[in-house]
């Protein structure tokens, strides 16, 4: 089978089935019929000799070969669509647009009051749609340019995307103002040892990035509480003996004695990510050039 005589238009439909793992929301999300999507379906299997998808419990399952071709169809649509819309200019103060973006509770924290005080400035038409995308499910949202950026850590073996770096977080200890430790000028090991710990991780177990440094001098901390989330951690801080450890950023947003860490912790490097297809696209290129600016001031 060559190429030319596969129906391009079929490849839209395959995208959208692969994006909503369900031919009815595909079909939605077109703007056309389910049977339509149905019928193209069809015409890609025989084409392609091969089912592509399987019905199960849980939606249309790509097939091996499917996962396979994905990651080139969606490039291949996306620069497509960058190359009939890049060449239009973006302007700003009248356009209308949705930024979707990944990110988790932090990083919204730190970006989003900033970045819609100046959008409302500067693009009142842009709205930001922001929720957290697994990292191993990034570079096949942004290829489907479900999402137009990602801030996140660098993403190393992430080919199909480019990265700049917005800020690198060093981490401090956060204890309550008037902790019984409050008035000491810095922390040692075993002070730090000594507290009972926050630790934040969507994960059901497993260690954090301080208990890997603590591991490495084989030592261990005590952690009193586990959540999900780094908003609500610093409010249980100001409320209880309970210490942090937490990125210099988010700890200056609250009115707590912060200590410098008694051992050795990599830094967090936040990340903008987004893929390579996006590169000249006019509205891309603007936005992204307001997050590393705002950053940069």
């Amino acid at each position: 089978m060559q190429l030319q005589q596969i129906d391009m238009n079929l490849f839209p439909v395959l995208d959208a089935i692969y994006n909503t793992r369900n031919l009815t929301r595909a079909a939605e999300r077109l703007h056309i019929t389910q049977p339509a999507v149905s019928n193209a379906l069809a015409r890609l299997r025989r084409a392609l000799d091969d089912q592509l998808f399987t019905r199960t419990p849980s939606g249309m399952s790509p097939t091996p070969l499917t996962e396979s071709i994905m990651p080139k169809v969606q490039q291949a649509l996306a620069l497509l669509g960058s190359s009939v819309t890049g060449h239009h200019r973006f302007e700003p103060a009248s356009a209308h647009k949705t930024l979707r973006v990944s990110m988790n509770d932090m990083a919204e924290t730190l970006v989003l009051p900033q970045l819609l005080e100046h959008l409302h400035a500067v693009a009142p038409g842009v709205s930001v749609e922001s929720y957290y995308v697994p990292r191993d499910q990034l570079v096949k949202e942004l290829a489907a340019n479900s999402l137009d950026f990602a801030l996140d850590i660098p993403m190393v073996s992430a080919t199909q995307l480019n990265q700049q770096r917005l800020v690198a977080d060093r981490y401090q200890c956060m204890v309550r103002p008037d902790h019984p430790l409050a008035g000491a000028s810095s922390l040692t090991l075993e002070q730090y040892l000594g507290l009972e710990h926050i630790h934040v991780s969507s994960r059901r177990s497993g260690p954090g990035i301080a208990d890997i440094a603590l591991n490495k001098l084989g030592r261990r901390r005590k952690v009193k509480l586990r959540v999900q989330h780094y908003r609500v951690a610093p409010l249980v801080v100001l409320k209880t003996d309970l210490a942090l450890t937490v990125p210099v950023s988010l700890a200056r947003q609250y009115p707590a004695k912060c200590f410098e860490l008694p051992f050795q912790i990599p830094q967090m490097d936040w990340h903008l990510l987004w893929h390579r297809s996006q590169d000249d696209e006019g509205a891309n290129r603007w936005l992204r050039e307001q997050v590393i600016e705002m950053f940069g001031s």
